[in-house]
């Protein structure tokens, strides 16, 4: 028997995938056909939510999810009503719909996710259903001009640190950070500046003998992309962004 549907797909009008809070999700669901066929529905669903799931099967100690999105709509048919027939050839249903305000941004992690997609689903009367769907990119991008003013002044981080124990060895690490302000975002570089006094035989950062000091100036640390702190509009998921040093003494 041939192979009545060639193609079955949703494609966007925005071919990046990313969209913003606000904006239009907009497209078509595409499908090519090699002969008359009858439909009963072609069923269109956008979904957006978070999942935090620690364990997996019968050892999974921790599972919770929340809805930003949750949205249906027919592109074709109408409940009780007999199939339709369509010709063969290319058939394209549009769909349009603005995404609410406040949506989370997109986030993979191990332990948790927001993520968003649509699904379609062509029905036929003989109880058959074709099914596809597509995800897409929500970014939710934090205005540091709208932010706290303290974030745009400059930090500074006083740490002493003592190793060892007693008479048996070890030292204290003084360091003293600075940074440029509190605040970036993805593509900017935080200067990064730091006094270390230190009776240990290396840092990180280089080798200076025990009793010895360094200072950084202006290092640069690159931001990657990565998704806005704090991850706002989740109640499950928390997103915090910090730099660390490490000191141990060599033996």
């Amino acid at each position: 028997m041939p192979r009545k549907l060639l193609k079955f797909l949703i494609v966007f009008d925005n071919t990046s995938l990313l969209y913003f809070p606000g904006q239009f999700l907009s497209g078509k669901v595409l499908m090519e056909l090699q002969d008359d066929t009858p439909v009963l529905g072609l069923h269109f669903h956008v979904i957006g939510e978070g999942v935090v799931r620690v364990g997996s099967g019968r050892h999974e100690r921790l599972f919770d999810k929340e809805n930003y999105i949750d949205f249906r709509m027919r592109l074709l048919g109408e409940p009780g009503h007999s199939a339709s027939i369509l010709s063969p050839g290319i058939h394209s249903f549009p769909f349009k719909l603005g995404l609410p305000m406040g949506l989370p941004s997109t986030f993979l992690g191990t332990h948790g996710w927001v993520q968003y997609f649509c699904k379609a689903a062509l029905r036929e009367p003989n109880g058959l259903t074709h099914k596809n769907q597509q995800v897409f990119i929500v970014m939710n991008p934090i205005d540091l001009n709208l932010e706290p003013p303290i974030l745009a002044q400059e930090y500074e981080l006083n740490v002493e640190h003592k190793l060892g124990v007693g008479c048996v060895g070890g030292g204290t690490v003084s360091c003293s950070v600075t940074l440029d302000r509190g605040a970036y975002v993805p593509g900017q570089s935080i200067a990064l500046s730091a006094h270390i006094v230190r009776e240990l035989s290396r840092v990180e950062h280089g080798k200076v003998r025990a009793g010895g000091a360094e200072r950084w100036r202006g290092d640069l640390l690159y931001v990657p992309p990565l998704p806005p702190t704090n991850l706002r509009g989740s109640h499950l998921i928390a997103v915090h962004s910090y730099w660390s040093r490490r000191a141990w003494r060599r033996r």
